[in-house]
């Protein structure tokens, strides 16, 4: 499994993570399988947030007595970022997790408290050994631009952004920026929502076309594609064990020049949006 640097943590993390969105849907116990066959082939960075419905304590169970071998993550909402309720929150995330630490906390999106009051409360927590690292989700280059006057340089760990081939907004301003302030970029649905290239789509077949020639499978082109920038790591989510090693795989996968041109062609950047996308 490759590693990229988690920012400024300075950790080496698995490129390949493990995302938990929608993972108390289904059969838990096959969730909880899938997550700790996913730490068997490497992919110890997972990621949670309390937004997630029960994932917290899937998380729980899939990690007792393997707490030491995972860079955990979870996301606070912003109607809780004040500078009490980011405590709080904090809190009671680390109890669904049954841990005494976060190895980063994030603020999920930004919402209405001044920014000041929650990077406060962050570094509180980051004193009382309660978080190692903090960051930030869907945050575009602009609220990046204010949070770092606030927090000073070196602080904002990473950004958790949507980054999939069929949208690639990030890539305009927020990678720059994040790779010139050594924050780390998560890319999360990295899938898409549920619309991934269909394989008689013409992005279907360029993946199709990559896949066969290393021997992989179109998801791990996709992957590998993804997490090409040493600054960028992903977390799709894995529903079995077969999954978790499906996206596993595309950690040791390594594609050519004249592949990421063609893929750059078959899914091409297009303009940069008003707004930055986000689920």
């Amino acid at each position: 499994m490759r590693q990229h640097t988690f920012g400024a943590t300075g950790a080496s993390v698995s490129v390949i993570g493990q995302g938990t969105w929608y993972i108390d849907h289904g059969d838990r116990g096959k969730a909880v399988a899938a997550l700790r066959h996913g730490l068997d082939l490497g992919m110890t960075h997972i990621d949670t947030a309390e937004m997630y419905g029960d994932a917290e304590p899937v998380v729980a169970e899939a990690i007792a007595g393997r707490r030491d071998e995972v860079f955990l993550v979870s996301k606070m909402l912003p109607g809780n970022a004040s500078r009490r309720g980011t405590v709080v929150a904090c809190e009671r995330s680390l109890k669904r997790l049954r841990t005494d630490r976060l190895d980063c906390y994030l603020l999920h999106w930004r919402g209405q408290t001044p920014l000041a009051q929650t990077v406060a409360a962050l570094e509180d927590l980051k004193s009382a050994g309660k978080i190692r690292s903090w960051g930030v989700s869907n945050f575009d280059a602009g609220d990046l631009a204010e949070l770092i006057v606030v927090a000073g340089k070196g602080t904002i760990a990473c950004n958790q952004v949507l980054y999939h081939l069929q949208e690639r907004a990030v890539e305009h301003r927020v990678i720059p920026w994040c790779e010139q302030h050594n924050v780390a970029v998560v890319a999360y649905s990295p899938f898409g929502h549920n619309d991934f290239p269909a394989p008689r789509a013409p992005g279907g077949r360029a993946l199709q076309q990559i896949a066969e020639a290393h021997q992989a499978t179109p998801r791990q082109v996709a992957l590998a594609f993804l997490t090409q920038r040493p600054s960028v790591l992903a977390i799709p989510k894995a529903s079995s064990e077969a999954h978790a090693a499906d996206n596993a795989a595309a950690g040791t996968l390594l594609l050519s020049p004249d592949d990421i041109a063609g893929i750059d062609r078959a899914f091409p950047r297009g303009r940069e949006p008003a707004s930055l996308p986000m689920l």
